[in-house]
């Protein structure tokens, strides 16, 4: 189904870029476009994950330096039956994590030391798992096709409004008015599908963590608690370079609390409702990270997540097994 959604949204996103091209009126100006845009979302793909780690200062841990943490996501790694990731540990005091990486053979993970600190063993392999999810689904390479075009509807877009209606020979039956209103109303259109883009990709990463871990409370959990901080400690990376929110699990940035069109996540409460709705699902058929299948008791057990949006900090002590 979100597959089927994503592949939906592209569609619409290509059908918004045809549309622009065609009231610009020339196939010259939109091929022109679309070759720019390509290319610099080219240079985007090959050099994306390596800009974002610089940006939030990432630092690269290995089984020396971070050995439980690069351990855990070794094995989770192997679970999903990806390669190794790179692994990095980011020096900020907001629990939140992030995948990057054009493919799963380079990819990376990066967690917050405010992760590490805030969440239990159990709830950071989820997290971690939800960021192999993004790594296996190759929500990368996604989000840059969806990147490209809409980069290419911006460009047109631009073009339509300086030059759309200039002349006599752009082939434009709806005149100058058209043009306008879509040169206003196309980017802002391709930006809300580029948005559905990435929520539908959160939901897909959540359900891959549960198979991977075969718990999904233990990510509805993890969540609650990173959406609760993240709205009480800042990520000053993430303030300076907000087009990078929708990297991370949780929205790092202040606001954007409903799950509505200008949102690049999901609302959390949804995601958590969905993760509940697996662990019945899953309760019984899987063995989970590292513990033995469930017991038919144990998976009719109510799921006990903290409560999203509640007063107070969210981690009023270091709880995480590297503290």
């Amino acid at each position: 189904m979100n597959f089927m959604r994503t592949a939906m949204l592209l569609a619409a996103l290509t059908a918004i870029f045809m549309g622009v091209g065609y009231l610009v009126g020339g196939a010259g100006g939109m091929v022109f476009a679309l070759v720019l845009a390509a290319g610099m979302n080219l240079f985007a793909y090959w050099n994306a994950d390596k800009m974002v780690l610089r940006m939030n200062n990432a630092r690269e841990v290995d089984g020396r330096t971070a050995p439980e943490y690069y351990a855990l996501v070794r094995d989770l790694a192997g679970k999903a039956g990806l390669p190794m990731p790179k692994v990095y540990v980011i020096d900020s005091p907001q629990p939140n994590a992030f995948a990057t990486g054009r493919n799963p053979e380079n990819a990376a993970v990066a967690a917050t030391t405010g992760l590490l600190r805030a969440l239990s063993r159990e709830e950071i392999a989820a997290v971690m798992a939800h960021e192999l999810g993004h790594v296996k689904n190759r929500d990368t390479l996604t989000m840059t096709i969806t990147a490209t075009i809409a980069g290419a509807i911006s460009m047109l877009a631009n073009f339509a409004l300086f030059f759309g209606g200039s002349s006599r020979d752009n082939n434009n039956p709806f005149g100058f008015v058209a043009v306008l209103v879509a040169a206003i109303v196309a980017p802002i259109a391709a930006m809300l599908v580029q948005m559905a883009v990435s929520r539908t990709r959160e939901y897909s990463a959540d359900r891959a963590a549960a198979e991977i871990t075969g718990r999904p409370a233990w990510l509805a959990s993890a969540l609650a608690k990173i959406h609760n901080a993240a709205r009480q400690v800042p990520n000053p990376a993430a303030e300076r370079n907000p087009a990078m929110a929708h990297l991370f699990i949780i929205n790092p940035l202040s606001g954007a609390r409903m799950d509505n069109l200008f949102s690049t996540h999901p609302a959390t409460e949804n995601r958590i409702a969905a993760l509940q709705a697996m662990e019945a699902e899953f309760g019984g058929g899987f063995s989970g990270y590292g513990h033995a299948p469930a017991s038919p008791a144990r998976a009719a057990t109510p799921v006990s997540v903290p409560r999203v949006g509640r007063t107070g900090p969210a981690f009023d002590r270091p709880r995480g097994p590297w503290g």
